[in-house]
């Protein structure tokens, strides 16, 4: 498998080279891999904010510990899980499927009354957790997607999620940030992507059972 080769190759980048940037074709292709994402009864609770401005990378960076990724790498990608899902979201994504799959919205409403009943009574932390999650999917996607395209990223959890709600504005949009991606090149400097792989042999990773 290619697949297989191209994830050996990539690695959680740590110093990318500055000068060099993801064309925007190349970045169209990562953005459909995204959309291609399985998500939880295919809601897509989540926004993908794309950051290039330089300003507001560099007000990002001390809420990102200080790491030289957000402002080296070509793009700096912010997953943003909805904060809650309400009949409207649902509502919203039963039209287009409706629209999308040519079918009568009327024979759609038991399998959005199921969504309802299953959804909007969630305690507003196990709903945040739960759509926070759905942004990991995306995000696993992205690093298939780079690799593929020998494009490197660094996904980052190291980063706090109240500073980057109160400087994208988040939480008045209805989103919080849930985990950040850097992509573009590798740094000639990054002695990382000399490291070998570690990972756990096979036979312990996986039980047949």
């Amino acid at each position: 498998m290619q697949l297989i080769q191209n994830l050996e190759w990539r690695y959680a980048t740590k110093k990318f080279d500055p000068e060099k940037k993801v064309s925007k074709s190349d970045l169209e292709n990562i953005k459909k891999t995204i959309s291609l994402a399985a998500s939880s009864y295919g809601l897509q609770a989540y926004k993908v904010l794309i950051i290039e401005d330089p300003e507001i990378r560099k007000k990002l960076q001390p809420e990102s510990w200080g790491q030289s990724q957000i402002v080296d790498a070509s793009q700096l990608i912010v997953f943003c899980n909805y904060t809650n899902v309400d009949n409207q979201v649902i509502d919203d994504y039963l039209k287009l499927k409706a629209d999308i799959q040519n079918l009568n919205l009327e024979d759609l409403k038991d399998y959005g009354d199921f969504m309802k009943s299953k959804i909007t009574e969630l305690p507003d932390e196990i709903m945040k957790a739960w759509t926070a999650k759905q942004t990991y999917i995306g995000l696993g996607n992205l690093l298939v997607a780079c690799a593929e395209l020998k494009i490197d990223a660094c996904p980052m959890e190291g980063f706090s999620p109240e500073g980057y709600d109160n400087i994208l504005n988040l939480s008045e949009k209805g989103l919080s940030a849930a985990v950040i991606a850097t992509i573009g090149y590798r740094s000639e400097e990054d002695m990382t992507q000399h490291s070998k792989k570690v990972r756990k042999p096979i036979q312990e990773l996986f039980e047949t059972i």
